[in-house]
Formats: structure tokens, C-alpha cells, sequence
């Protein structure tokens, strides 16, 4: 592990213990209700213990304890990073750098005090440091956060050293996450891999949590290995672009992840023939038909991680919303405000007195031009950034979006939204090809004073789908009048795809 230099711990925090009894007084001392307080008392231990040299058995003895004392924090505290509307709240990302950092330097002392163990003592500080790393790339995906290269560097670090004393595969219980049995050491590495090659960036919170669950269950069917496997039907992913410069040759850098994929189309077949994702252990939180989208997607990421990107580059104003894509298409404002202050409608009176128009855009010389709210970010490489702005919109993804190109408006969905290492903000844009049909969705009798719900038709060859508003209350099979377009009548059957603002169903006429 000579080619990975690790971050050093702070060297002027005082150690509050220098054995287990005193540890344990000091763990009972410590604000137990008080989840934010205890994880950072937490955090600084770790770094004093990894910097003072203690004996090593006891250093790993100490940080199980502080481990142990932490679980619970950690669980105490997640719901107040995950997926927040980007960029979060300061409260709310120190949060994040909390849980985060604990995770971080936890795996690192571990991995630093591996060296000086006995061999038959190094199977335990490694197979904690797997975790450790692999939870702490796991905060960055729920806070939608750009992983940091070391942290991928730390994992194939533990990777190397546990292929060299050949502990990679040695089955290990852990106290503090019961549920997962005996783990080893190459299943959380291939869990924490797997997961980056997903691009969990782009899953909601819910279909990051049944991917997770999933992925873990998995985790040690996949297999790493130093070239790929010759047979036809294998499915070996290359790890190297993930390490972020050459990867050291003693290094496995292939992940067999065919019996992975075997499970995936097992877990598909199974919730087709009408198994719930709860019998199947997915979990509650998606329907039978968001799991199957969720496995096939999974199915067809797990690849290796460079994929072809868009090289659209420049900038670019992007409307949010289905009501301001309306106007994007259609040039005009889909629910406009009726209500009108004293001041203005005192204006109007004057303006029909003297011109007989209620409004200066009414007049036979006005320039009509309409102002649709936008944001301009900029494209590089095809991934879209907006500069560092805690003042700015807060975003959640994935999300409807409009733009114009050279005049011509286009549909999409902004993906994969994440803060940088820098706060900036940047996401992947996803544009329909399909032929799209802006109209609106009709109103019941008695309704007719109701806002107006926008509905995009989109048409590929026979394929016909349809994307409203997340609010718009549309339910399956039931047939719903249109608009302002060429068809006056659709019944959605299938949910296609689900975005914090939208939805899009296949719709037959």
C-alpha cells in the first residue's frame, strides 16, 4: 500500500482515555440524547487515538468501542441529510460533514494500524475499515454530495492489503449490524463498488434505499479478480476508472458481477409472476412495477464506469417545472394570477380611459415577448453546472425540465444532481427525442375554476406516453379528457418513469 499516502489525523486534540475501563466511563459521560454532540465527541476520539500510537491491539480495541457508541448516532441523524433540495441548508450539511467524517477517520485508523498487527489480528481492523469507507460513500450518495477520490483510493487500499495477507474472503460477525450475518471483507468492497457503478446519484431516495438493499444481499456473489473472465457468458467490470490514475498491478481490478445480474433477472421474473418486493426483501418502499424498472436499470449500469457523455458544451437557460416548460413550447402562460392590487387596478382604470386597453401588452404597438422564470447554467462536457449560490433556487432531482435550442424547445429531466467538492451545483440533463405535443388535461364539471394542469404527449413510431405534474392525481386505467392538441382522449396503463415533480405513463388512445 506504499503508493496511497493517508490522511493524517489532527494532532492537537487530547486523548480522554487510555484504556477500555476509562473509555467506557467516558462513553457514559457522553450526551447519550444528544445524537450531533456525541458523533463529533466521537469523531475527534478517533483522530486523538490514530495519532497518539498506542498499542496497536488496543487502538483496534478502543475504536470498536467508539464504533459500537456510534451506530446509533449515525441512524439518530441520517434523515436530516438525505436527499434535501440542493444547495442544503448549512444545518443541514454540517449534518452530512458530521456522519461523514466520523465514517471517514474511523476507516482510516483502522487501515493505519493494520501493519503493525500480528498477522491473525489483521483479519478484524480491515474488515472494519471496508465498512467504514463504504458507509462513508454511502452518506455522500443519500446527501447527493460528490464522492471524493481518496475515497475510492481507500477501498482498493483495502482491497490490497487484504489480498496480501489473504483475507479477503474470511467471513467475520459484526455486533453493530447484526443483519448483515458474517460479512468479509471483498462483500463490502464489491457492495461499496457496485454501488458507485450504479450512478446512485440518479435514484431517488427510495429506489437508492431498495438498491442498497439489494446490492448488500448480493454483495458476495460478485468476485474480484486481476484480468477478466474468458467465458462468454461472464460479465466482468473494469474498476480502474474509478481509482482515478493507474491502478498498482497488484491490484485485482476486474469485478465478476454475472451472478449478480443472474439474481437481478431472478428478483424481475419473480415480481412479474405477482411476488411482493417485501417476500423478495426489497422493502416497502416501491411498488412491484418501480422495483422491476429499478433492477433493470441496475442490471443494465453495472458496467464499467465511463460511459459516453454528451460534448454539448456553453451555456444554457433552463426552465424548471411543468407550468414553465408549458410556456417554454406554447409562448404562453398556462395559469396566469387574476388577482390585481389596489395600485394596478387603479392603472388599468386610467389605461381604459385613455387608450381603451386594460393592459399596455394589449396595445396594437406592443412588442409581446414573454419571460419564462429560468436559470442559466453552464455545459460542459454535456454535464450542466451552476455556479456555488446558497441564495439560489434549491433544486431536488430527477426533475422536469425545458430549454431552448436555436429556437426550438426541447423536454427533459435533470438527473443525478449533486453538490461538488467546491458547492457548485451539477447534474446531468436527459432530453425526449420522441415528438412531443404540449396540451392540457380537461376539467371536470364544476371544476372549471381550477388551475390548469399541463400534459406533454410524446410519440415515438406507435409508442405513445404521457408526462403531468406530479400533483395532477392521475390513476391508472381510467381515461382522462385532453385539450389544446390533436387527441382528445388517452387512458394511462403504466407508470414509465417518476421524477420529484412529474410523472410519465404509457397511454393508449
Amino acid at each position: 500500500m506504499h503508493w496511497l499516502t493517508l490522511p493524517e489525523p489532527r494532532k492537537n486534540i487530547e486523548l480522554a482515555f487510555t484504556d477500555r475501563a476509562s473509555a467506557k466511563a467516558w462513553l457514559d459521560a457522553q450526551p447519550q440524547t444528544q445524537p450531533q454532540q456525541l458523533l463529533a465527541a466521537l469523531a475527534m476520539q478517533v483522530e486523538a487515538i490514530d495519532s497518539v500510537g498506542l498499542d496497536p491491539a488496543l487502538t483496534v480495541e478502543l475504536l470498536n468501542l467508539l464504533r459500537h457508541a456510534s451506530v446509533v448516532a449515525q441512524d439518530a441523524i441520517q434523515a436530516r441529510y438525505v436527499r434535501k433540495a440542493l444547495p442544503m441548508a448549512e444545518d443541514d450539511e454540517r449534518t452530512f460533514e458530521l456522519a461523514q467524517r466520523f465514517w471517514l477517520r474511523l476507516g482510516v485508523a483502522y487501515l493505519r494500524v493494520v501493519p503493525d498487527l500480528a498477522p491473525a489480528a489483521k483479519a478484524l481492523p480491515l474488515n472494519r475499515a471496508a465498512c467504514a469507507f463504504r458507509m462513508a460513500e454511502y452518506c455522500h450518495f443519500l446527501a447527493a454530495r460528490e464522492c471524493p477520490q481518496i475515497l475510492d483510493q481507500l477501498l482498493f487500499a483495502v482491497l490490497a492489503e487484504a489480498e496480501s495477507y489473504q483475507l479477503t474472503t474470511l467471513p467475520l460477525a459484526d455486533p453493530d449490524f447484526r443483519h448483515l450475518g458474517e460479512a468479509n471483507i471483498a462483500g463490502h468492497l464489491a457492495w461499496a463498488f457496485m454501488l458507485r457503478l450504479i450512478d446512485p446519484y440518479r435514484l431517488s431516495a427510495a429506489q437508492l434505499a431498495v438498491a442498497n438493499r439489494a446490492i448488500s444481499r448480493w454483495r458476495e456473489l460478485a468476485v474480484f479478480q486481476p484480468a477478466p473472465d474468458d467465458d462468454p457468458k461472464a460479465h466482468s467490470v473494469d474498476l480502474a476508472p474509478l481509482f482515478g490514475a493507474t491502478l498498482p498491478a497488484d491490484v485485482p481490478r476486474w469485478l465478476e458481477v454475472r451472478k449478480v445480474t443472474r439474481k437481478i433477472d431472478q428478483r424481475i421474473g419473480a415480481l412479474q409472476a405477482g411476488e411482493s418486493p417485501e417476500s423478495l426483501k426489497l422493502g416497502r418502499e416501491l411498488s412491484s412495477t418501480a422495483c422491476i424498472r429499478l433492477l433493470r436499470d441496475i442490471d443494465g449500469r453495472l458496467d464499467t464506469y465511463l460511459r459516453q457523455r454528451s460534448t454539448e458544451i456553453g451555456e444554457i437557460e433552463i426552465a424548471f417545472g411543468a407550468d414553465n416548460a408549458y410556456a417554454v413550447f406554447t409562448g404562453e402562460i398556462l395559469n396566469r394570477g387574476d388577482a390585481m392590487d389596489i395600485g394596478s387596478a387603479t392603472l388599468a382604470h386610467q389605461r381604459v380611459a385613455m387608450f381603451g386597453f386594460d393592459r399596455v401588452s394589449t396595445m396594437p404597438t406592443a412588442v409581446k415577448k414573454l419571460n419564462v422564470p429560468g436559470e442559466n447554467w453552464t455545459l460542459v462536457d454535456g454535464r450542466a453546472l451552476r455556479p456555488a449560490d446558497r441564495d439560489g433556487a434549491r433544486r431536488l432531482s430527477p426533475c422536469l425540465i425545458a430549454s431552448s435550442e436555436q429556437g426550438v424547445p426541447r423536454l427533459g429531466v435533470m438527473l443525478g444532481l449533486q453538490t461538488t467538492a467546491g458547492g457548485a451545483l451539477g447534474a446531468e440533463l436527459a432530453w425526449y427525442d420522441e415528438a412531443i405535443e404540449v396540451c392540457q388535461l380537461g376539467k371536470p364539471k364544476g371544476q372549471e375554476t381550477q388551475p390548469t394542469i399541463p400534459a406533454f404527449l410524446l410519440q415515438d413510431g406507435d409508442q405513445l406516453s404521457m408526462i403531468v405534474p406530479a400533483t395532477a392525481g392521475v390513476r391508472l386505467f381510467s381515461h382522462l379528457a385532453l385539450a389544446g392538441g390533436s387527441i382528445d382522449r388517452v387512458a394511462p396503463y403504466e407508470v414509465l418513469e417518476r421524477g420529484v415533480d412529474f410523472v410519465r405513463y404509457a397511454v393508449k388512445r
